[in-house]
């Protein structure tokens, strides 16, 4: 047995199909095929039941699956040591990061980040909120920026970043009362733009309206978009309103900054954490990448009473 064995049998997990992971391995489908056979017999166990397409793991094969997740990661984790030793940190941290903070989260910090640390790589991904959690359990990601607090992840590091505030877009102050200061509940619903399904935004604006939403189920119209950028300039060019995090309001042109509305204290907003699936996995890079991130972004952020929003 051996690690090259190990990273076969995840390879084909993930892919269902061995010339896919072959080609995912950098190896020849025979050469995969024959290693994994010889781990089965090894271990007197079938890993996976090859008459299925597309294939699948038997219930004997998910444990041994589960198992190799473990060493390899800690294989990693061992390689790493050294590099965290280091007096100049190097090595490779791959991150997810959501979609709807992307934009406005690396530009500020990537800077100053490669300025500090040149002999550490970074590899970005923008991805949702499930896929980072995949990635994270699947070893394919070393750490993920997203919104908390998630439901279910007790088995997650997670170190709390900077909290933003939510504020109200809308070129027609009518819609909003003509008032300094917002409710949630004086929000019209049938004016209101949200995201697509499968953004924790989305989620935390329909708790936001929720209770308005109960009371009025068949009024709300919902113009769905992939992007904050899309729903401002959507909103911007016609009639409607939508709900933004702080860091997307920064930077913007005098005549689109007039267009944001906060609301009455305590504001509603979003938390943003850097989690891992194990405190240890690549410490070192995560804790200088998390120190950066609050360096270059907490300055730009207005201190409020703030109620933070649960993110699913």
């Amino acid at each position: 047995m051996n690690l090259q064995q190990l990273q076969y049998i995840l390879a084909i997990e993930e892919h269902r199909h061995f010339a896919r992971a072959a080609d995912a391995c950098c190896v020849t489908q025979p050469t995969l095929s024959a290693m994994v056979m010889k781990l089965e017999a090894e271990l007197e166990i079938q890993i996976f039941d090859r008459s299925k397409q597309p294939l699948l793991v038997t219930t004997d094969g998910e444990k041994v699956i589960a198992q190799a997740r473990k060493i390899l990661a800690e294989a990693s984790l061992l390689s790493n040591l050294k590099q965290n030793l280091v007096t100049m940190p190097q090595g490779e941290l791959k991150v997810g990061i959501i979609t709807t903070l992307a934009p406005y989260l690396l530009h500020r910090i990537l800077p100053a980040f490669f300025k500090a640390y040149p002999k550490v790589r970074l590899n970005i991904q923008e991805l949702t909120t499930e896929n980072i959690l995949k990635g994270l359990e699947r070893n394919q990601l070393d750490c993920g920026i997203l919104a908390t607090p998630l439901s279910n992840t007790e088995e997650y590091y997670t170190e709390r970043l900077f909290q933003e505030r939510l504020l109200v877009f809308t070129r027609h102050s009518n819609l909003v009362g003509n008032k300094a200061y917002l409710l949630p509940q004086e929000l019209d619903p049938k004016k209101l733009w949200l995201l697509e399904e499968g953004h924790c935004l989305r989620s935390q604006v329909l708790q936001l309206c929720e209770l308005r939403k109960q009371t009025d189920p068949n009024a709300q119209l919902i113009y769905e978009s992939g992007s904050i950028e899309s729903l401002m300039n959507l909103v911007d060019a016609n009639e409607g309103i939508t709900i933004v995090p702080e860091l997307a309001t920064l930077g913007k042109q005098k005549e689109l900054a007039s267009k944001f509305f906060p609301f009455i204290s305590p504001e509603p907003a979003r938390e943003i954490s850097i989690i891992s699936y194990r405190k240890a996995w690549k410490e070192h890079l995560r804790t200088l990448f998390a120190s950066v991130i609050k360096e270059q972004i907490l300055p730009l952020l207005l201190p409020t009473e703030q109620s933070v929003l649960p993110a699913n």
